[in-house]
């Protein structure tokens, strides 16, 4: 089953081989068409190359996919890792930040040379960039959630391609979403996209690690995410990302809270984005749940919201969490997530 957004096409049976693969195929196709605003998540590992610089002909290819996806009339939403990986380099740091400071000042020096790659490839095709850079407080705070929304929601109107990174240059542990997959996932509950993609270095998710294990398997649909299924998923291998597999499940168990679908898949792959949404058969997909956190069930749309609704990000946290964010928002009337069009 492929849920988007209260929309369900079954492209895989509850027995086996009574869809026809052809049929599969054409009904997986007309369902993405549907998909007009996707969040593309990028790992650190496809971003960069094996000396730690950034991958720029990547970068170039990825950007003339999303153009021509937004040519077919969708809007692409990308949360970028890479900022610490980009800057470490200048700082003659050999593997991950060891500290905090570490991974701050990395930071700072690569998320500006992440976004001018990131503009130089966009802009050969006409499109601009902005970067939005997000703490767990924008998200946990019901007036910055909204500020946010309405920020992406006018880049998009006006055609800009909104890239979304944590703020690493001043998180600390409290406010931290852990990982770009997590973020990810929240993102597309804060801008109502209708999938996830997720690119990374492998094809997608196996039934155990295939760097390791030549018999290991691609399963292309994951139904469910047990317990079994995160740990067959591992850990993290990768010296410039945070996230494993694990990780990526756990993003993908949380989209379909909000009854966002997710497919996971090899960005290295030629012309992978485009395939994905065509329909191809490609990497892994974790079906949504049919859950709907529309604007109007999570009550952003008046003051009160409903009881009735899924309880919201901001609503989520605990008490004291929740009392210091309002508390911030408060004494800090001009804060906004750090944004720049370029």
């Amino acid at each position: 089953m492929f849920a988007i957004r209260g929309q369900t096409c079954y492209i895989y049976a509850l027995v086996p081989n009574s869809f026809h693969p052809v049929t599969v195929y054409v009904m997986r196709r007309e369902i993405l068409k549907k998909v007009r605003r996707v969040v593309v998540k990028i790992g650190s590992r496809v971003l960069t190359l094996e000396n730690n610089g950034l991958d720029r002909e990547f970068m170039k290819q990825l950007a003339a996919q999303i153009a021509r996806l937004k040519g077919e009339g969708r809007e692409v939403v990308i949360v970028s890792s890479g900022a610490v990986a980009a800057g470490r380099k200048e700082l003659g740091i050999a593997g991950k930040p060891r500290t905090i400071p570490q991974k701050q000042a990395a930071a700072a020096i690569g998320q500006s040379r992440l976004m001018w790659a990131y503009e130089e490839a966009f802009s050969a095709h006409g499109h601009k960039v902005a970067q939005i850079l997000l703490t767990g407080d924008d998200l946990s705070d019901r007036l910055r959630f909204l500020n946010a929304r309405s920020t992406i929601e006018t880049l998009l109107a006006c055609g800009v391609i909104p890239i979304i990174n944590e703020n690493d240059t001043v998180v600390v542990d409290e406010i931290k979403f852990g990982d770009n997959d997590n973020l990810s996932a929240l993102v597309t509950n804060l801008t109502e996209a209708g999938l996830l993609v997720i690119l990374t270095d492998i094809d997608g998710f196996y039934d155990a690690d295939p760097r390791t294990n030549s018999n290991a398997q691609l399963i292309p649909l994951v139904e469910s995410i047990t317990r079994k299924v995160e740990h067959a998923a591992g850990g993290s291998a990768s010296t410039v990302g945070t996230g494993g597999m694990v990780t990526k499940l756990a993003a993908a168990k949380k989209a379909g809270r909000f009854g966002v679908p997710t497919m996971m898949v090899n960005g290295k792959s030629p012309e992978i984005l485009e395939r994905a949404m065509a329909g191809e058969e490609v990497g892994t997909r974790s079906t949504g749940g049919t859950a709907s956190r529309s604007a109007g069930r999570m009550g952003l749309n008046s003051p009160g919201g409903s009881s009735h609704t899924p309880t919201p990000r901001w609503q989520s946290l605990s008490a004291t969490k929740a009392a210091k964010s309002r508390q911030s928002s408060a004494t800090s009337t001009g804060m906004r997530s750090s944004i720049e069009i370029i």
